[in-house]
């Protein structure tokens, strides 16, 4: 007999298959994301804003601390709203360049061909801010702590950048520091701050990726293996 818990319902979503097809939705899962590049030069080709916000809504799906679901995503086509955007971030990294950044990680940035000029700003037709809110506000407008929200919205993200890449567009995550300019620009409130700037579009016909690899499984994994294993 079905034990009745106030608050909880039967499980009703999960599809188990066959382990065969387990194994080739697996191994086609991670070739298709094997596929995924960063890109920095993107077409100034119109996308649908229903695509996006598929997109969002698998973001949106994410697992969070308490469910609190501590994310907010500002989408933005506005070509002005763009521009500051980008003036924000440029006037950043120019410090950031010039002044923050210490040898070592300029070093490691080399590879990339990355500088204070980010043009990609304005020529992806959209740009997707992600605050992360440290505290909700409640229907009395008391606060309401949130927990794990950089495990949280970083999850959320990746959601974000793995549906994308499955629907067909290319994206670029930017993190100019500080980015307090976005609050500002963008009228987010006090309880978020920014956590990440998603560039979406198609890759230009021109487009170059750095001659780079990922490293080996047996580089990122460890095992320690029970008798579960098959």
């Amino acid at each position: 007999m079905e034990t009745k818990i106030p608050g909880f319902r039967a499980l009703q979503e999960y599809q188990e298959y066959p382990e065969a097809e387990m194994r080739r939705r697996a191994a086609d899962f991670a070739a298709e994301l094997a596929r995924r590049r960063t890109v920095r030069h993107f077409a100034e080709r119109p996308v649908s804003r229903e695509i996006i916000d598929d997109c969002l809504r698998a973001a949106g799906t994410a697992p969070s601390g308490a469910n609190r679901q501590p994310w907010h995503f500002v989408l933005v086509s506005d070509p002005d709203t763009k521009r500051r955007i980008r003036e924000g971030a440029e006037r950043e990294e120019r410090q950031f360049y010039a002044d923050r950044a210490p040898e070592e990680w300029l070093a490691a940035l080399a590879p990339l061909g990355t500088d204070e000029n980010k043009p990609f700003l304005e020529a992806a037709p959209f740009l997707i801010a992600i605050f992360a809110q440290s505290y909700a506000i409640g229907p009395a407008g008391e606060r309401l702590k949130n927990y794990y929200v950089t495990e949280s919205v970083g999850i959320a993200t990746g959601f974000l950048i793995a549906a994308l890449h499955h629907a067909g567009l290319a994206s670029l995550t930017h993190t100019p520091s500080p980015m307090g300019f976005l609050n500002d620009i963008l009228g987010r409130p006090a309880n978020e701050r920014p956590f990440l700037l998603l560039v979406v579009g198609y890759p230009a016909d021109d487009a170059l990726v750095p001659e780079i690899g990922r490293k080996e499984l047996e580089e990122i994994v460890s095992r320690v293996e029970g008798e579960g294993c098959v």
